[in-house]
């Protein structure tokens, strides 16, 4: 094992003492071909190029001798220090920091980014980063070859944002571009770089927030809340009982992408979104579109929403994670289930309806569970019946891709 390991922060400026200091001790160094140019890494130093880190750990726990790793921006945040420090390489690390480069982003851009979302773009979370993207105002994406700008702005079709992109900060060729989204993918963009991607309204609370990234306790206490904080007047099946019902059986979260089809109101969308998720809300109703803008700005959320029929208008939507189907019956349930989401819920008014439906989700390769709900409102001052609802609930859940 390394008998001492450094990880150095690096942000374009001067070494500290302390980073000189390692350096000049070191008989192993790790990092990626820029850091190993400099010229404060010996000659005699055995040189490892980063790319598995999982590899290099190895390289670096079966050294004899002191290893020091570079690598950009703060190491400690989405960086080495996590893997060097997994339980199965046995490595105690000092870190040197440096600036991290979100807030060298931020800087440039003259802006605070207590308020930022910041998530990692790569092969495997490209699709969740731009979620990210669609439903927070602000948000910093850290990017990797092949989930840069161009892929960002091509998966955001049909989303407005703006991007301040931020390429090879702290060098001499560092650069900052601001661009529309659907302009991204016009050009090409030198790695490494950071993506600040804004989009609808920023407000930030006076005097500053309490936490960072996305406040959980904005807006009002509660969910499926009631049709007067809506503006009133639900439509059939936007009952408080059958949307909370709906709700957590889809469980929206952070990356997913929620399709709401037919949206009435925008209570279900508004909410899903309030829960951090990336919606899209359709409906054949222009004046149900309308409602659904305003349920959004009422509650300060990010919506796109889509006028058109179902099923064909989802043809060229992207790709949800999970949907609620509020309107079109049996036809557009299969329609969505075509598109393999993880979770489907929708309801139905009768029986014979329900076992339609359950029916053809069954044939899509779905587990079906199905409820009957029934509420009863109450006038608590004469304890009398004041309008009782029942619907069939019914969920489909993917085996193979539900998680």
């Amino acid at each position: 094992m390394a008998d001492r390991v450094t990880v150095i922060g690096w942000d374009g400026s001067p070494l500290t003492d302390a980073a000189r200091s390692a350096l000049a001790a070191a008989t192993l160094v790790a990092g990626a071909a820029h850091h190993l140019a400099l010229p404060e890494v010996p000659a005699a130093a055995e040189r490892i190029r980063l790319g598995s880190l999982g590899l290099a750990a190895r390289r670096i726990a079966a050294h004899r001798g002191t290893a020091v790793v570079l690598a950009d921006g703060d190491p400690g945040f989405f960086g080495v220090v996590r893997t060097l420090r997994a339980p199965e390489f046995g490595l105690e690390v000092e870190v040197v920091p440096a600036v991290s480069s979100v807030a060298a982003a931020f800087a440039r851009a003259g802006m605070p980014w207590d308020d930022a979302q910041v998530v990692v773009a790569h092969r495997r979370t490209l699709r969740r980063a731009v979620n990210v993207c669609r439903a927070h105002a602000k948000v910093a994406v850290l990017t990797s070859p092949g989930a840069g700008p161009a892929e960002l702005g091509l998966l955001l079709e049909g989303v407005h944002r703006t991007f301040v992109i931020c390429e090879e900060l702290g060098t001499e060729r560092e650069q900052v571009t601001i661009v529309t989204s659907d302009k991204a993918a016009d050009h090409s963009w030198r790695d490494p770089n950071v993506v600040i991607v804004i989009g609808g309204p920023v407000a930030s609370a006076e005097g500053g927030g309490w936490i960072a990234g996305r406040d959980p306790g904005a807006g009002p206490r509660g969910w499926a809340l009631p049709a007067e904080a809506y503006g009133g007047g639900f439509g059939e099946g936007e009952t408080e009982v059958l949307r909370a019902a709906q709700l957590a059986r889809l469980g929206p979260r952070v990356g997913d992408l929620v399709w709401d089809i037919g949206s009435g109101s925008g209570a279900f969308a508004a909410e899903a979104a309030r829960h951090g998720a990336a919606v899209i809300a359709v409906d054949r109703d222009p004046n149900a579109c309308a409602r659904t803008m305003d349920s959004a700005r009422r509650f300060g959320v990010q919506l796109q929403i889509v006028c058109g029929t179902a099923p064909h208008i989802l043809e060229n939507l992207a790709e949800p994670d999970v949907v609620r189907v509020g309107g079109g019956g049996a036809p557009v349930v299969s329609a969505v289930a075509d598109r393999r989401p993880q979770r489907i819920v929708t309801h139905a008014a009768t029986r014979d309806a329900a076992e339609l439906i359950g029916r053809d989700l069954t044939e899509h390769g779905y587990h079906v569970e199905c409820a009957l709900l029934q509420s009863v409102e109450l006038d608590t001052r004469a304890w009398t019946e004041k309008e009782r609802s029942v619907a069939f609930l019914l969920t489909g859940l993917l085996p193979d891709r539900d998680r």
